[in-house]
């Protein structure tokens, strides 16, 4: 695979790891609101929504079938939830929590059954 392709696959992969890296490199992430705690978890579950979606992509680009394009795009989404909350649990004010690892692949549940949706209806029309 040219270097390039390698690139517009895996560097939006890379670039989104990074910035939910950089979230969570942040102390304190409340924003003061009454809304607070279930704003956070939505933001949990669209950033692991779309880092599975990029790396689904990817791996499809990378001439992977598309079964197991999705496996392997779940379980890099686990794999980064799981050392996301350990590095969490060294930022002060932070801690890392199994719930959080839940909540993210409930994020990847959600976007996989809304692409499964998705192609249902494409194939309906």
């Amino acid at each position: 695979m040219a270097a390039v392709r390698k690139l517009s696959l895996w560097g939006p992969v890379a670039a989104w790891c990074l910035l939910i890296f950089a979230f969570s490199s942040i102390p304190d992430l409340s924003f003061g609101l009454q809304c607070d705690f279930p704003l956070r978890k939505a933001g949990h579950m669209a950033e692991y929504g779309v880092l599975f979606a990029l790396v689904r992509r990817a791996r499809a680009g990378s001439s992977a079938r598309p079964a197991p394009a999705a496996w392997g795009a779940a379980a890099f989404a686990l794999l980064y939830a799981v050392s996301d909350e350990w590095h969490q649990s060294f930022v002060p004010g932070r801690r890392g929590a199994a719930a959080d690892v839940a909540i993210d692949m409930m994020g990847v549940i959600l976007w996989r059954v809304l692409e499964a949706l998705r192609g249902r209806v494409a194939r309906r029309a």
